[in-house]
C-alpha cells in the first residue's frame, strides 16, 4: 500500500467533537492510484492477507485498506513479522490473524488528540505570535522540558569548593593519587581557599599510612539488546548520528539488502520497538558464533533475558541482527559507511547480550596523614567477558555516572608511603547541562513522554520551527521557543505538562489492551482542554500587539519595555507607542536578562 491508503483532511480538522469523535478519512490524493491498483490486484480474491508494519501505524494502514477494499464475501487477515527474511514471512503467512481493533482503536485515538491540540492551538500562535508556527501534545512538551532546563542553568548561582590530591609512591610501583575525604571522622568539605591553606599547613611533615584496604570482584552483566530510544541515544554517541540519520539508515537495514544474487535481505529486525525481549532461536544462534569465536568460557548455558520496562510493547523484539551468521565483516562488501557503522553497532550489542559477565577486580585503600584521611580506589579487568566485543566506553561512562579508575600498586595495611606532592585545585559546582539529542531522548523516554518511533520527528520539528537551537551539539532555547513556550504553559498549564502527557501515553496504551476505552479517554482529555482554549482565545497575550513585559522601563518615556514579534523577529518596544517610537532589538545575557542592542552611529 505504499503506507497510509487514507488520512484525516489536512484542510480542516476533520474530527466531529459532536459526534463522538468522530474522525473523517479520505483517501490521499497521491494514493488514489495505488488503491485503485490494489482494488484491481484483489477483484476477485476472497481472502486478502495484509501484512504493514508490526506496530499501531501498521495496523492502521491495514485497518484503512481493508476498509477500502472491503466486499461482501471477502476475509482479511492480518499477517505480522518482525524481520523480512524468507523464514520469518513463511512462518507468519501459516499463522495469519484477525485484525487487532484495539491496536487501531489506540492508533485512532492518539491520532485523534494529535489533531485536536495541533489543529486548534496552532491557530492560536498565528493570530497571536507569527503565522507558520505549531503546537502539538508531544512535541510542545519537549519544548517545554529545554525551556525548563534553560531557566535552570540561568538561576543557577555556582558555589565554591577546593579539593586535595595527594601524589604517593610505594617502592618501585607507579605513583598513584588520593583524594582528602575526611577530617576526623568527620566529612571534609573545604570551602574556599583560605581552607585549603589552613588544611596544607596542617599536612606539613605528616606521615601517609595505608590504615585499610579492600579488595572485592565485581560481576558487570552486558546491556541489553537496543531498543529505539537506545539505538538513538548509542549511535548519537559513538557514531555523532542525528535521531532522524539512526532511523532513516535502520529503516534500510529492516527493509532489506542486497548481498548477491537472489532476493534483499533484511539484515535487522522491526526497528521500532521498547522490548528487550529476544527470540530463544536468535538467542541459540548467538551461542554458536560466541563458542565459536571467543570459546567456552565466554557463553551462556541458557539464553540471557531482560526485563522489560514497564511501557514496553512486548509483542515486539528487540533490535537485533536476523542472523548472527551474518557478521560485520561478511556483510562489509553490501554496505555503505554509514550503514554499515550502524549495523555493527547492532550486530555487536545483541551477540554481547549473550556473552559472559565481565569481572572487575576493584581495590579501595583508605590512607591517614594524622587526623586527616586520603581515599584511593583502582580497578582492572580480571575477565573480560562481554567487554571483549562491545566495550562501555568513556562516554557510557558520561550518560551513567560513572568514570574509569586508575590502577593501584599492591597496598597492605600499615605501608608507609612517600608523598611525593599536594595538590590543592579551586573547583566550581556546575549547572546542570543542556541537553544534547541523546540526553533529551533519554529523558522523553524516561518521562513516558511520546514514543521512541516519534522522537527523531519531535526533535526535528523543533528544529524546523525555530523553536531550538542546535549549538555544539546542545538544544538551546531561541527566543521565539521561549515566548511560545511561555504563553502555552500558561495558557494550557495541564495539555502541556510532563506528567499529564505521561499518563495519556499510559491510557493509549490501556486501550491498545483493551483495559481502556478511547471514547471515554478522548472526552476525558477534550472537556477541560475547550475550556482552556476558549480561555487563551481571550486571555493569551498578544505578542503582535500588546507583546511581553519585560520589567524594563523605555529609557525615553519611562513606561514600560514589551517584547513584541513583526516580520523581521522579536524585539523590544515601548508600550507608549505610538506617541514614544522607542523600539531596539535585544540579547539575553547568560542568566537571562534583556539587554537592550544600541545602533550603530551611522543607523537610524
Amino acid at each position: 500500500s505504499v503506507g497510509h491508503v487514507r488520512d484525516l483532511l489536512k484542510s480542516q480538522l476533520s474530527v466531529d467533537v459532536e459526534q463522538d469523535f468522530e474522525p473523517t478519512y479520505r483517501v490521499t490524493n497521491d494514493q488514489r492510484t495505488t488503491v485503485k491498483d490494489l482494488q484491481g490486484e484483489v477483484a476477485r480474491a476472497k481472502e486478502v492477507y495484509l501484512a504493514p508494519d508490526p506496530d499501531r501505524e501498521g495496523e492502521a494502514i491495514a485497518w484503512h485498506t481493508a476498509d477500502v477494499l472491503k466486499k461482501k464475501g471477502r476475509r482479511f487477515y492480518r499477517v505480522l513479522f518482525h524481520e523480512l527474511t524468507k523464514d520469518a514471512i513463511r512462518q507468519a503467512m501459516t499463522r495469519p490473524q484477525e485484525l487487532d481493533r484495539n491496536k487501531f482503536e489506540a492508533q485512532q485515538a492518539r491520532r485523534i488528540l494529535d489533531r485536536l491540540v495541533g489543529y486548534q492551538v496552532s491557530p492560536l500562535l498565528w493570530r497571536k505570535v507569527k503565522g507558520g508556527l505549531s503546537a502539538g501534545r508531544v512535541q510542545t512538551v519537549a519544548l517545554r522540558i529545554i525551556c525548563e532546563r534553560e531557566r535552570a542553568i540561568q538561576a543557577f548561582v555556582p558555589q565554591e569548593y577546593w579539593s586535595i590530591t595527594a601524589h604517593l609512591a610505594v617502592g618501585e610501583a607507579p605513583p598513584f593519587t588520593a583524594k582528602l575525604v575526611k577530617k576526623g571522622k568527620e566529612k571534609l568539605t573545604i570551602p574556599d581557599e583560605a581552607a585549603a591553606k589552613k588544611i596544607l599547613a596542617e599536612l606539613q611533615g605528616r606521615s601517609f599510612v595505608v590504615d585499610k584496604v579492600q579488595k572485592k570482584t565485581v560481576h558487570k552483566n552486558p546491556p541489553p539488546p537496543f531498543t529505539t530510544s537506545k539505538l538513538q541515544q548509542e549511535a548519537i554517541h559513538r557514531l555523532r548520528f542525528t535521531a532522524k540519520k539512526t532511523m532513516m539508515i535502520a529503516q534500510q537495514l529492516y527493509e532489506g539488502i542486497d548481498l548477491g544474487p537472489g532476493e534483499p535481505v533484511g539484515l535487522i529486525t522491526y526497528m521500532r520497538t521498547d522490548s528487550t525481549r529476544i527470540a530463544d532461536v536468535a538467542a541459540a544462534e548467538a551461542r554458536e558464533l560466541i563458542l565459536e569465536r571467543f570459546g567456552q568460557d565466554y557463553a551462556l548455558e541458557r539464553p540471557r533475558q531482560f526485563r522489560n520496562t514497564k511501557q514496553a510493547q512486548d509483542a515486539h523484539e528487540a533490535i537485533r541482527p536476523t542472523a548472527s551468521a551474518h557478521t560485520p565483516e561478511t556483510v562489509a562488501p553490501f554496505l555503505n559507511k554509514d550503514q554499515q557503522a550502524l549495523y555493527q553497532l547492532i550486530w555487536q550489542r545483541f551477540i554481547a547480550s549473550q556473552m559472559q559477565e565481565a569481572l572487575i577486580d576493584q581495590v579501595s585503600s583508605a590512607m591517614a596523614a594524622g587526623p586527616h584521611g586520603f581515599a584511593a580506589s583502582g580497578s582492572s579487568v580480571k575477565f573480560p567477558g562481554f567487554m571483549a566485543l562491545y566495550r562501555v566506553d568513556e562516554e557510557d561512562n558520561d550518560v551513567n555516572g560513572e568514570r574509569g579508575k586508575e590502577q593501584l600498586p599492591a597496598l597492605a595495611v600499615g605501608d608507609r608511603l612517600g608523598l611525593q606532592r599536594l595538590e590543592p585545585k579551586q573547583h566550581f559546582t556546575q549547572p546542570p547541562p543542556r541537553f544534547s539529542e541523546a540526553s533529551l531522548v533519554k529523558e522523553l523516554e524516561e518521562n513516558g513522554i511520546g514514543r521512541p518511533s516519534t522522537y527523531a520527528a519531535i526533535l526535528s520539528t523543533i528544529r524546523d520551527k525555530g523553536y531550538v537551537e542546535f549549538l555544539r551539539g546542545y538544544f538551546r532555547p531561541s527566543e521565539l521557543g521561549l515566548i511560545v513556550n511561555d504563553l502555552l504553559v500558561m495558557s494550557f498549564p495541564d495539555i502541556f505538562d510532563v506528567e499529564f502527557t505521561a499518563r495519556m501515553e499510559e491510557s493509549l496504551d490501556q486501550v491498545e489492551t483493551d483495559k481502556a476505552n478511547s471514547l471515554e479517554l478522548l472526552t476525558r482529555f477534550y472537556q477541560p482542554f475547550r475550556k482552556d482554549l476558549d480561555a487563551a482565545a481571550e486571555k493569551m497575550v498578544n505578542i503582535k500587539g500588546v507583546g511581553v513585559a519585560t520589567g524594563l522601563a523605555c529609557p525615553e518615556c519611562a513606561k514600560p519595555l514589551h517584547i513584541k514579534i513583526g516580520k523581521n523577529g522579536h524585539f523590544l518596544a515601548c508600550s507608549g507607542y505610538p506617541e514614544c517610537k522607542y523600539s531596539r532589538d535585544y540579547t539575553r545575557d547568560e542568566k537571562g536578562n534583556i539587554q537592550p542592542v544600541e545602533p550603530l552611529a551611522d543607523e537610524p
